[in-house]
């Protein structure tokens, strides 16, 4: 490993220290500061924060993967995510922002739907919290796998004999870095740290493609675009066709991921942060404008890695580390380190706003609901700490199998809350006559189904297969219920605010 790479990732590494002091800094008195930032954020931040939150290890591992192996079908993926996100921006955001306000000033989802529907609230707050922590203790062991592969793919070379893999070493240096700027700054250090790590993360995906095209002959670069699509058609021409090798229940799989937009608290909470419903529109237009460049990079990273692979005779065992190999092979080792930089970027951003709000949910909807009703502000945000410490902890262990694939848990993870909470809170927002026990049954029908769906093994893999895609199933039947159960249970709790 060149003392150059080490030196960019150090400067990245302190970087993300020093905003987190900052941040513990200016909004950590209370809870409002803590979880929420005093819903003051700017829509460039709030944006870039939603999109690189969102936008996890999958993005620089997992899709470009997917896109090594299958070609260009694997891309309905991110067709389906930037629609879905789309629709969530239009739909959700504005709604979101005005009613967590204006129903008790909730500061997060289970306040809010407590809030929403006070004569299921306490259920609605358990019931709500467990979903968030289990689901994004999976989630952010993802994102430590992204970690690990990492550094045992890029390190083995520069890491230190401490007794363990270079695997588990990377997962512990991922966590640690993480806890340190998410337990200290809070909702703030995690949503400024996520805007530059959002800047890095489309810097590293534009570039990346365009160097194996036109990097020049002295580093195996193609020359053209043209000669990508040459190559891989000699390699297998199915690899240019977004339609071969997919089934319908493929495809639908493929581009039901949108669905999940819907109901990733650690994402429409940003919605709830910004510092007013009249910024949402230039936060939308800020948002979708950087995700469509992050996707597109994304998608040409797998498809030119797959062809400068082909070209140069590489062999690559984890499709899921073509990120990670052309890094080292093509750039200069600053440049290298910014890389993996990006990498990282993308594995934390998201780590952090997930153990942010697994946090908040223990916190309010544990601790101050059942434990400690009268604690104080000061307490409460210590205790949130601990809460972040504690989601780490378990997501380490479960992230200890180092064959565990990225795209999996996030599909995994993302269907449970898409299915979960997507038409939990969509309904919630724009239907008047939606009923507390609706809106039980819809959580826990949703949650219940998805987990169903993966134990019997109904899900497909991604891009083929017979199985469907599990959020599907569990985003139907969650809306269903809502409906059913909401017109049994009428006269419905209606309110003015909704709509």
């Amino acid at each position: 490993m060149n003392t150059a790479t080490l030196l960019s990732l150090a400067a990245y590494f302190a970087l993300m220290i020093a905003i987190g002091l900052y941040a513990w800094r200016k909004s950590t008195s209370d809870s409002a500061g803590y979880l929420l930032a005093g819903r003051n954020l700017p829509p460039s931040v709030a944006a870039l924060s939603a999109g690189a939150s969102d936008m996890s290890g999958w993005l620089l591992l997992g899709l470009p993967g997917a896109l090594f192996l299958t070609g260009f079908s694997a891309a309905w993926i991110g067709i389906g995510l930037f629609v879905g996100a789309a629709v969530n921006w239009v739909l959700v955001a504005p709604r979101l922002r005005a009613q967590t306000e204006a129903y008790g000033n909730a500061l997060t989802i289970p306040q809010f739907l407590a809030n929403r529907f006070p004569d299921q609230g306490t259920n609605l707050r358990v019931i709500s919290a467990i979903v968030i922590v289990v689901f994004f203790t999976v989630y952010t062991a993802a994102g430590l796998v992204g970690g690990g592969k990492l550094f045992e793919t890029a390190f083995a070379d520069a890491l230190p004999d401490v007794g363990m893999s270079g695997y588990m070493f990377g997962i512990i240096i991922t966590a640690g870095i993480v806890l340190a700027y998410t337990m200290v700054g809070g909702f703030l250090a995690v949503s400024l740290t996520d805007f530059v790590q959002g800047i890095i993360m489309v810097l590293a995906l534009v570039i990346m493609p365009l160097v194996v095209m036109y990097g020049g002959k002295d580093v195996g670069a193609l020359g053209e675009f043209g000669a990508v699509s040459d190559t891989l058609n000699a390699v297998d021409p199915a690899l240019l066709n977004m339609f071969e090798g997919i089934t319908l229940l493929g495809f639908i799989s493929a581009v039901t991921w949108g669905l999940g937009y819907f109901g990733q608290p650690h994402i429409i909470v940003r919605f709830m942060a910004i510092d007013t419903v009249e910024k949402v529109a230039r936060a939308r237009t800020i948002g979708l404008s950087w995700m469509a460049v992050a996707l597109i990079g994304a998608v040409g990273v797998g498809i030119c890695g797959r062809a400068y692979a082909s070209a140069n005779g590489i062999e690559v065992e984890d499709a899921e580390t073509i990120f990670i190999i052309l890094a080292e092979l093509l750039f200069h080792p600053a440049i290298t380190g910014f890389l993996y930089a990006a990498l990282l970027a993308a594995i934390m951003s998201t780590i952090s706003s997930q153990l942010l709000v697994s946090s908040s949910s223990l916190t309010e909807d544990f601790y101050r609901l059942f434990l400690r009703k009268s604690a104080s502000e000061s307490e409460a945000v210590n205790v949130g700490r601990v809460c972040v410490a504690i989601v780490a902890g378990a997501a380490i262990v479960l992230a200890s199998n180092p064959n565990s694939q990225v795209l999996g848990l996030v599909a995994n993870a993302w269907a449970g809350f898409g299915a979960a909470f997507g038409p939990l809170i969509i309904l919630a927002l724009m239907w008047k006559g939606m009923t507390g026990a609706g809106a039980v049954a819809g959580l826990v029908t949703g949650a219940a189904v998805t987990g169903l769906w993966i134990m019997l093994g109904l899900n497909a893999d991604l891009g083929g297969g017979e199985g469907l895609y599990e959020i599907v199933p569990g985003f139907i039947a969650a809306w269903v219920s809502i409906v059913l159960v909401s017109k049994a249970t009428a006269p419905a709790e209606t309110s003015e605010i909704a709509g």
